[in-house]
């Protein structure tokens, strides 16, 4: 057993809440650290969608490997710049369908 946990990072489209949260729980449940986007409940400003898009990129930066939610291969814009930063840190990137 190694000394701690695989960190997992969650990437996807908010429109895959659902879905992200039934890998988080799944993940969770197979003993892996998960982290996630978080959560917002109603409107964000702009400057709100930023500063979390900054913070999610420092938990890939904690993860080991990103798992990016995709839905029908669905990437969008966000997404894509998670993955180029995971690869160009070199964290393994894969997708729960394909790309």
């Amino acid at each position: 057993m190694p000394d701690r946990p695989e960190i997992v990072c969650i990437c996807g489209s908010v429109r895959f809440a659902d879905e992200m949260r039934a890998a988080n729980r799944d993940l969770t449940l197979a003993g892996v650290i998960v982290v996630a986007p978080g959560e917002a409940d109603g409107l964000i400003t702009e400057e709100q969608k930023t500063a979390l898009g900054t913070l999610h990129l420092r938990k890939i930066d904690l993860a080991d490997r990103v798992l990016v939610v995709n839905p029908g291969g669905y990437v969008g814009e966000s997404t894509r710049r998670e993955i180029a930063h995971a690869r160009a840190t070199g964290k393994p990137v894969s997708f729960t369908a394909p790309a």
